[in-house]
């Protein structure tokens, strides 16, 4: 505690006001976060005198306590200027491009997870925003494994045979929070419908070709722009497949009546596919852009 006493003097510097929408952290209660309110909190845990201070603004690590934790947490603040447990927003610096689609659908130019539109990027399970090392039903996130080798499904389900103790509730498109587009790239982002991949398919013309050393295929929309889908084959389990050979892109979309699959676009040298399969499975996501600003 001492040592916390001598330190105070440095943040003196340091001085946030705190936004409308919340008094966290505010414990003298004069609408802003400041040196005041640390003195104020080292008053109270000093004295056990509550006169003057609010002792619900003073649990700033909303632990449900008041204690020299949270003297740690608003000092954190004071030099950060953020309680450091907001969600983070990811910087929306992805290049997209206009097809000249009906929908007005603009889609990125590389996958999630590259740099480039001929990196392969990361592969996502369905409902799952981190890539991992083993795609399977025992590590799948939406999914309840037992001992016997036997799943059922947790979250997105519209057959209570398919779902944990009869569980459904009849999601077919992916909430944001379980969307990798969303996550990983910020707001602006999603990952297709069944219905924007079929429009890609249906509206654009596409050719198997080679482009800086990957094969893939490359799209060209009716207003004559572009953009390349690396084959960047599959996992399951703990391997790669068809990579070089074949591509698959998750939607967002469930199957309605296969709640253990989710549909996909997918294709190889001889043609474009759109299909649906198992959801631990990981694909590649190609975004597409909820709006321009």
């Amino acid at each position: 505690m001492k040592s916390l006493l001598l330190a105070l003097p440095l943040l003196l510097l340091a001085s946030f006001t705190a936004g409308a929408e919340t008094l966290r952290g505010d414990v003298d209660q004069d609408g802003r976060v400041n040196i005041a309110d640390v003195t104020s909190l080292i008053d109270y845990l000093l004295t056990n005198d509550a006169t003057g201070i609010s002792l619900a603004n003073a649990d700033s690590d909303l632990d449900g306590r008041v204690n020299i934790a949270d003297v740690t947490k608003s000092i954190d603040y004071l030099l950060t200027g953020s309680w450091g447990d907001e969600p983070v927003t990811p910087p929306d610096d992805h290049e997209w491009v206009d097809l000249g689609l009906p929908s007005g659908t603009l889609w990125a130019t590389c996958n999630v997870g590259a740099s480039a539109p001929e990196d392969y990027g990361d592969y996502f399970a369905w409902g799952e925003t981190a890539p991992k090392d083993n795609y399977g039903w025992n590590t799948y996130k939406w999914a309840y494994y037992d001992s016997n080798g036997d799943w059922r499904l947790t979250k997105y389900c519209t057959r209570s045979d398919y779902g944990y103790n009869g569980f459904t509730d009849n999601k077919t498109e992916l909430d944001p929070e379980d969307d990798a587009a969303y996550v990983n790239w910020g707001p602006s982002w999603r990952m297709p419908t069944t219905e924007q991949q079929r429009e890609l398919d249906e509206k654009c013309s596409f050719v198997w070709t080679t482009q800086n050393g990957v094969k893939g295929r490359l799209f060209t929309g009716p207003n004559g722009n572009t953009f390349f889908l690396p084959a960047a084959g599959y996992r399951w389990n703990e391997s790669l497949d068809f990579a070089g050979s074949w591509g698959y892109y998750w939607s967002r979309t469930l199957d309605p009546d296969d709640s253990y699959s989710a549909h996909d676009l997918r294709f190889y040298s001889g043609r474009v596919i759109r299909y649906h399969y198992y959801r631990r499975y990981g694909f590649t996501v190609r975004a597409v852009r909820v709006s321009q600003n």
